[in-house]
């Protein structure tokens, strides 16, 4: 594309079921807003949107766990995020969220015309249905055991332990999470996306078209889902919150969210043009917009082949010229939890560390999970901020505000005959915008970053080479010279600052009184300005940049997470509560036996499976057993074992599974066999 009209760019839809962490800003947030940031200095027309995630399953289940409508939920919820990005600085043009009248509109129009011109699959399937509660169960309100991987808490979309999608319907021995029961199979009338039907357009457009110009990681996911072959997929559910299904004989069902949230950046353009009064339609339909979607890896196939699938089906909307999706970011050495409390939280930060938003912001880019899952730890985040914030960025322009200050009472001084020296620094900080930009155009943030730091270590060098402080006593018109040197790179570092440290930025062309009124702090003036600051301008005085971050308010931080580990502990050693009473017939039901593992061998392509072959006294029969991860297939074989022989057959991973090992778990997580120690008990002996 030759230099786009405008920039339409979009940061994934935070799902309002909690706050935003350290883990949401690093993959999606601080990237997309140096991105707008930078865009708009280069005085380019942006749009730059997201909102709040307000529909699907998770937030009807924590509304019922609290007792309180999910409109309350996401009320509540929406109100943090908002408040937390704009006293972080993410500097949407619009935050709006999916609960809003225009939303609900959009999504329904949407809907409405694909549904008219004959793009939907209509079928009538069988759900997996909840006799007690009266009601279809949306996949995160049903878990069973994995038909892949034999993982008993399995979810009914996928499977959170070998990252398989399936269906709700292919789980074993699935439950309801609303009321505990086996549900019952119902037949429901539900559209579907044929996305097969898009598959051959799909690989032009991806794996040939974007093959050298989107980031491996989202190229990779997207090739393996497009060469694993594409299927239809529902757009709509059986739910009482979300969006209705638009036509006639959809009542009780509305549109899935995967479908309804992404047409949200679409509803939040259009909210913000109507309040700036613009056109919203040249944003999302001119082939001459550039448009961007930022999100973490987990939402690449939704970004990157349903939701173009959705706009192409439409037929007016332009595609995304990239979606530089990152990976994730993991906390101390172990994945971030909400669930489990370890994470860091952006309001509780924003308190904790009251008007240090640069130096989070600065981390976590400096760590940004661009190419692989990175680690945040709070000694590197104190490192980072006493060696590179204080020590580099805030102590060059300390020493050039307190020269300045005491040599000239603040006034830029006349510069005399330049130096070999002087002319090499002045070259250097000219050439910074285009690398620095270059960098940002690839999406390495990081980079982009080290390259604004090296602007502070040129400043720095420049300092401890030409001496300003010797100087002044021996040659007065040396000095003048210097200090205005150094001054016109603490200027560039002001106006270069601003994508990745906005406050700082601020802070610092308050300081010097560099006008933003008059285009000088543009991006480009660093290089085409013969001065960014002229002799007799008077700057004002400036306080620290930044602070040192002690050891305490690190540590204070460490032991918020220890604390939270040990909770997590707790509950995991927690007895588990008896389960509901069961009839003397029922337990008679149950055939279990004394067996020997014969034979034992890895399951291909499966972290847990064991293949073993167990003899029950009866026979020797196969049997799968998720247990990979705890015994070697040699140190089992031969070991007595506790079976249950008479439940049935079920196929995994093509294998067919005859039977059950009996075991327990340590509150360390270790597997332990549950087998008769005495000699003696024969294969085949029951258990009574």
């Amino acid at each position: 594309m030759k230099q786009p009209k405008r920039y339409t760019i979009t940061a994934a839809l935070p799902y309002t079921n909690g706050p935003v962490h350290i883990g949401h800003l690093a993959g999606v947030y601080v990237p997309a807003d140096i991105y707008a940031r930078f865009q708009r200095m280069q005085g380019n027309d942006v749009a730059f949107v997201c909102g709040s995630d307000e529909h699907g399953v998770p937030i009807t289940i924590k509304a019922k766990k609290e007792g309180i409508t999910p409109q309350q939920v996401v009320d509540k919820y929406h109100a943090i995020i908002k408040k937390s990005f704009n006293d972080f600085g993410i500097s949407f043009d619009n935050y709006s969220r999916t609960s809003a009248k225009i939303h609900h509109e959009t999504a329904s129009a949407f809907f409405k015309k694909l549904y008219e011109e004959g793009k939907f699959i209509e079928e009538i399937t069988e759900q997996l249905y909840d006799e007690e509660a009266g009601q279809f169960l949306a996949d995160r309100f049903v878990v069973g055991t994995c038909p892949k991987c034999g993982f008993e808490e399995s979810y009914g979309d996928q499977c959170e332990n070998c990252g398989t999608s399936h269906n709700a319907t292919d789980l074993i021995n699935p439950k309801s999470m609303i009321s505990g029961n086996k549900p019952v199979r119902k037949e429901t009338k539900h559209w579907f996306l044929p996305l097969d039907q898009y598959e051959s357009w799909l690989k032009e457009w991806i794996l040939k078209g974007h093959q050298k110009d989107w980031k491996t990681n989202v190229y990779g996911q997207c090739k393996s889902w497009i060469d694993d072959g594409l299927r239809p997929r529902a757009v709509t559910r059986d739910l009482d919150w979300g969006i209705p299904v638009p036509v006639k004989g959809a009542e009780g069902k509305v549109l899935y969210v995967w479908f309804d949230a992404p047409i949200g950046y679409i509803s939040a353009t259009k909210e913000w043009a109507a309040k700036e009064g613009k056109e919203w339609e040249p944003y999302w339909k001119d082939s001459e917009t550039k448009l961007l979607h930022f999100i973490g890896k987990d939402n690449i196939v939704f970004h990157c082949i349903i939701f173009p699938a959705m706009l192409k089906a439409e037929g007016s909307y332009i595609l995304p010229d990239n979606v530089p999706a990152n990976e994730f970011l993991n906390l101390e050495g172990n994945k971030i939890s909400t669930s489990k409390n370890w994470a860091v939280w952006l309001h509780e930060y924003l308190e904790e560390f009251p008007g240090q938003q640069d130096v989070l912001r600065y981390t976590l880019t400096a760590n940004a999970p661009e190419t692989k899952d990175n680690d945040f730890t709070w000694s590197d985040f104190q490192a980072r901020n006493n060696n590179e914030l204080v020590a580099i960025f805030g102590n060059f322009i300390n020493r050039v505000m307190v020269l300045t200050d005491k040599y000239y009472e603040g006034n830029v001084p006349q510069p005399a005959a330049f130096s070999e020296a002087d002319n090499q620094t002045l070259k250097e900080l000219q050439a910074y915008p285009a690398v620095i930009a270059s960098s940002i155009e690839r999406y390495r943030f990081r980079e982009a970053q080290q390259e604004l730091m090296n602007v502070a270590r040129l400043g720095n060098k420049y300092l401890a080479d030409e001496e300003p402080w010797k100087t002044v006593k021996t040659d007065e018109a040396r000095t003048r010279t210097v200090m205005y040197v150094a001054l016109q790179v603490a200027s560039a570092l002001a106006i270069l600052s601003e994508p990745f440290l906005p406050f700082t930025s601020e802070k610092l062309k308050t300081t010097l009184r560099l006008s933003t009124t008059n285009g000088t702090s543009a991006w480009d003036s660093v290089s085409n300005s013969d001065a960014l600051l002229t002799p007799g301008h008077t700057i004002g005085k400036g306080g620290l940049l930044f602070s040192k971050i002690e050891d305490e308010q690190i540590q204070k931080q460490l032991e918020k997470l220890q604390a939270s580990k040990k909770m997590n502990e707790a509950a995991k050693n927690a007895v588990i509560p008896q389960k509901e009473t069961i009839q003397f017939d029922d337990f008679t039901k149950l055939d279990i036996r004394v067996g020997t593992i014969v034979e034992a061998e890895k399951m291909p392509k499966a972290k847990k499976l064991l293949v073993l072959k167990v003899d029950t006294g009866i026979d020797v029969r196969t049997i799968v057993s998720g247990i990979a991860e705890s015994f070697t297939p040699e140190e089992i074989v031969g070991r007595k074992v506790t079976v249950l022989v008479n439940l049935a057959p079920r196929a995994l991973r093509g294998v067919d599974s005859e039977g059950m090992i009996l075991m327990t778990e340590t509150p360390e997580g270790k597997l332990v066999f549950l087998n008769p120690d005495t000699d003696g008990v024969e294969n085949g002996a029951t258990i009574n």
